[in-house]
């Protein structure tokens, strides 16, 4: 016989295991989208601050800020800068690089160049902080870049040279060097987001001038056409 006033049982313990939750394939989209846009928002703010700084006069504080997202956000998305750095100029030139994949053999090619320096030249026009970075980058000797531009670069452009080869062959060009034909398309078209401080200070305006971007894409196609017409 025992003085408890109460007999004491153990409890059961109770493994309740919370039940696995399901996201929705519309809720899947909405996270997806998110995370897309503010991995957006990072190159955009990336693109801005070195084109103007560099990548080694921004800082990943200053990409964060003017992205409106935390540093650790932004390195859940880049492991680093240099890594943001690198993937903003291969986004760069796959947007530069993707006109002249459509150069073939088929096409007319006075027709073929004259749409190239149009769409190189709106390029200059709508993307002038990308044109600007990539020109920094070069200038500096490509340390970043110099892989895509040793292998994927030089690989579509010795694909396209023999597309202007095989033109000259046919007696539709005049006989040039392709290389340089297509060095002096990015070089003339180029100059208008490169060096636009200066082609304002001596024309007083720029490309977003349609009179203005209309006449420049007159010339240069008449000064690059009549160096390579065969007719």
């Amino acid at each position: 016989m025992t003085n408890n006033s109460y007999d004491a049982k153990p409890l059961a313990k109770v493994n309740k295991q919370k039940p696995i939750r399901t996201l929705s394939a519309n809720t899947i989209r909405k996270r997806s989208k998110a995370k897309e846009g503010k991995r957006k928002a990072i190159m955009n703010a990336a693109l801005d601050l070195f084109s103007r700084s560099g990548v080694h006069g921004t800082s990943v504080e200053q990409v964060a800020a003017l992205a409106y997202v935390s540093k650790t956000n932004l390195l859940y998305y880049f492991n680093s800068k240099e890594q943001l750095y690198i993937e903003v100029l291969q986004q760069l030139l796959d947007v530069w690089l993707l006109p002249l994949q459509s150069f073939s053999v088929e096409q007319d090619p006075i027709v073929a160049i004259t749409d190239y320096i149009r769409v190189k030249l709106e390029l200059s026009r709508d993307n002038p902080a990308e044109s600007r970075l990539f020109c920094m980058e070069i200038i500096q000797g490509a340390p970043l870049l110099l892989k895509e531009l040793e292998s994927p670069l030089k690989d579509l452009v010795e694909s396209k040279v023999e597309v202007i080869k095989t033109w000259i062959a046919m007696g539709k060009l005049a006989p040039i060097d392709p290389y340089h034909l297509i060095f002096t398309i990015w070089a003339t078209t180029q100059h208008y987001a490169d060096f636009r401080v200066q082609v304002e200070a001596v024309s007083g305006k720029n490309l977003n001038d349609p009179e203005f971007f209309a006449q420049t894409l007159s010339n240069i196609q008449s000064i690059i056409l009549n160096g390579v017409s065969n007719r």
